[in-house]
Order: structure tokens, then C-alpha cells, then sequence
């Protein structure tokens, strides 16, 4: 399961105000290959869900994800952070064993 904590959600549901979506959209979450660390993180909305995607809802957030990437995101929490170190989501995810810096990769 990948859960949200409160402010990522008060950011989504921003998000997703301002961009007019309807309830059809979710926030997809997946790995992609590259970033300094190997693989990094991406998000965003969808409103079509693929063959083997995982949903998942926390917060009244739904969160897809396909497989390949839930493997990694298993057990992650989504978190958003406004303060003066950096502003973006960040993904605190137990099965990283290394992370740069910036926190958009990491490594398992």
C-alpha cells in the first residue's frame, strides 16, 4: 500500500482544483530508470487505468500505481514539504537502501 500524509494531500487536492480535473483522475505514481542514485520518481494524474495497475486509496486520495513500479513503492508514504530546505512531494520509501540528495532518486 502507498499511503499520503495530510499535507501531500491538501497539495493533490489543490492540484487537482486548479487544473479543473474531475473525479475520474487519479495521482499515478511510478519508477522510472535514471536519476543519480538509478531509478527515480514520477507523478501524475490519470483517468485510465492498465492492465495490472494497483489502486489504492488513503485519505480519500487514490493512488495507482502499475506493478513493475509497486514493487518499489510498496510501503511508501507520500509526503509534501513547503518549507525552506525544497518544495515538492517527497517519497518516504522503506525499501531504498541509498538516496541522493535531492530525493527524486534512490536505490534498492
Amino acid at each position: 500500500m502507498i499511503t499520503v500524509s495530510d499535507k501531500a494531500k491538501a497539495k493533490i487536492e489543490h492540484l487537482i482544483h486548479d487544473a479543473e480535473l474531475d473525479s475520474t483522475y487519479r495521482l499515478r505514481a511510478s519508477v522510472a530508470g535514471g536519476g543519480c542514485s538509478g531509478l527515480s520518481y514520477k507523478l501524475d494524474f490519470d483517468n485510465e487505468m492498465r492492465p495490472m495497475d494497483q489502486e489504492f486509496e488513503d485519505k480519500g486520495v487514490r493512488v495507482v500505481v502499475d506493478m513493475k513500479s509497486f514493487l518499489y513503492l510498496a510501503g511508501t508514504e507520500l509526503d509534501f514539504s513547503d518549507g525552506l530546505n525544497g518544495k515538492g512531494f517527497q517519497f518516504n520509501n522503506p525499501n531504498a537502501s541509498r538516496s541522493c540528495g535531492c530525493g527524486e532518486s534512490f536505490s534498492v
